[in-house]
């Protein structure tokens, strides 16, 4: 296998789980981002509004995201996630005032849903076989052409959970990517279902340890460094340009390029990539969970979407919250405290401190046209390979989605036999 340094451009997940399979296999490793900081869109920063420190956006995690959980248990993160005892979803409707807990059984045989407790109230066991229709789905099929989007069980259950996945709205988003969510969570029983919350944050499970990995294996990592462009001669890089000077590819060496979309265009022109994006709106408001109140909760008929209760703070994800993006941060903050306080009971007045993260670019639009956009790892040039969730992994726009890119692309720039799990956590 060759020895040369293979340079990671980004330090977002999907760079550093790449840069942690390279160093494992050996190789010199330097990565480099334009920001200060690594970790990308999945990362923890101090808010002075809040007085506390709060990710950039909440994301859940399942025990089935193994390629995630295998990377945060190898750098030393593992002990940020909080990972629940057994798959158990609280939800509630703000309509009707009615809560219920969603209990999948641990194995693939899902009697669960014939034990009426366990399941949406008013809900009959074949009503589960709603999402049938997207497993079979073609690849170009949209949600609404695979299964019916709607009725209670469709309000209730599948739109909240696969608007979570996918970020798209749910009608219009893909059949083949909410199949794959579908068979790695509920089709592969609560096994891989329970519940993984970075209670600790996501820098200290995913990023922190990394950067330490990687420094401690003889990994540089450029932070604060643009790479401007990428020299190309032929079917070969030879050179970044950076805003310093250049440096130069030599013949052993190689190039992951694990940028956002947009930018691994202008780096790689001719490269596909999805140009159709989705927003996420996070709140975030100071002060103390309820005792005894679940750590995730699905809220039905809100603006709120999913209620995390951290231990310092209670925040909210909004997904495909692009509606949002016009209204003002004040309107959204009291909208959704409204609605926290009736459901944790704490008092509407006075609203506590809060904060209202707006990301216009989340995720890349889960339509089966702009997936179709996703390109493979492999590029045209022999010695450059692709990472990010937006690549085409499989999967939607997701932490496991972005890791796994990694490590797949640094599988592609490993000797052509080589292989074996995306991450090695046994000495």
């Amino acid at each position: 296998m060759s020895q040369g340094t293979v340079h990671v451009v980004g330090a977002g997940l999907a760079g550093l789980s790449a840069a942690v399979r390279l160093v494992q296999g050996g190789r010199r490793v330097v990565v480099y981002d334009a920001a200060k900081q690594a970790g990308g869109r999945c990362r923890s920063y101090h808010d002075a509004t809040l007085g506390l420190t709060i990710d950039n956006g909440n994301h859940l995690l399942l025990s089935g995201n193994r390629g995630a959980l295998d990377f945060a248990e190898l750098v030393g993160g593992r002990g940020a996630l909080t990972e629940a005892a057994e798959a158990r979803f609280d939800f509630a409707d703000l309509r009707s005032g009615e809560r219920w807990t969603l209990r999948p059984n641990a194995g693939r045989l899902p009697w669960w849903i014939f034990v009426p407790a366990r399941r949406v109230p008013g809900s009959r066991a074949r009503d589960y076989l709603g999402p049938v229709g997207i497993l079979r789905a073609r690849p170009d099929a949209t949600i609404a052409q695979a299964m019916a989007c709607a009725g209670p069980l469709y309000r209730r259950l599948w739109e909240p959970v696969l608007l979570a996945a996918l970020n798209t709205e749910v009608p219009g988003a893909s059949a083949a990517l909410a199949a794959a969510i579908l068979r790695e969570t509920l089709g592969a029983g609560g096994e891989a279902c329970r519940p993984v919350i970075a209670t600790g944050g996501l820098s200290a499970a995913f990023v922190e340890p990394a950067l330490a990995f990687l420094k401690g294996r003889g990994a540089s990592v450029r932070l604060g460094t643009r790479v401007r462009s990428i020299e190309r001669d032929g079917d070969r890089a030879t050179g970044l340009v950076l805003a310093d000077g250049p440096v130069e590819i030599g013949p052993d060496d190689a190039v992951i390029v694990a940028v956002p979309a947009p930018v691994a265009a202008e780096l790689l022109p001719g490269t596909s990539v999805p140009d159709e994006h989705r927003g996420i709106v996070n709140a975030h408001f100071r002060v103390l969970p309820p005792a005894g109140f679940p750590p995730l909760l699905g809220i039905i008929g809100g603006t709120a979407e999913w209620l995390f209760a951290y231990p310092d703070r209670l925040s909210v994800t909004i997904s495909a919250g692009d509606r949002l993006f016009e209204t003002g941060r004040e309107e959204i903050a009291g909208r959704v405290w409204a609605e926290v306080a009736t459901l944790t009971g704490l008092p509407a007045d006075p609203m506590p401190a809060w904060q209202i993260v707006k990301e216009k670019r989340a995720t890349f639009a889960a339509t089966p046209a702009n997936a179709a956009k996703r390109p493979r790892p492999r590029t045209r040039w022999a010695n450059v390979a692709l990472a990010g969730d937006w690549t085409d992994t499989g999967l939607p726009a997701t932490i496991e989605g972005a890791i796994r890119s990694g490590s797949v692309a640094a599988t592609v720039l490993q000797s052509s036999n080589g292989g074996g799990p995306p991450f090695v956590t046994k000495a």
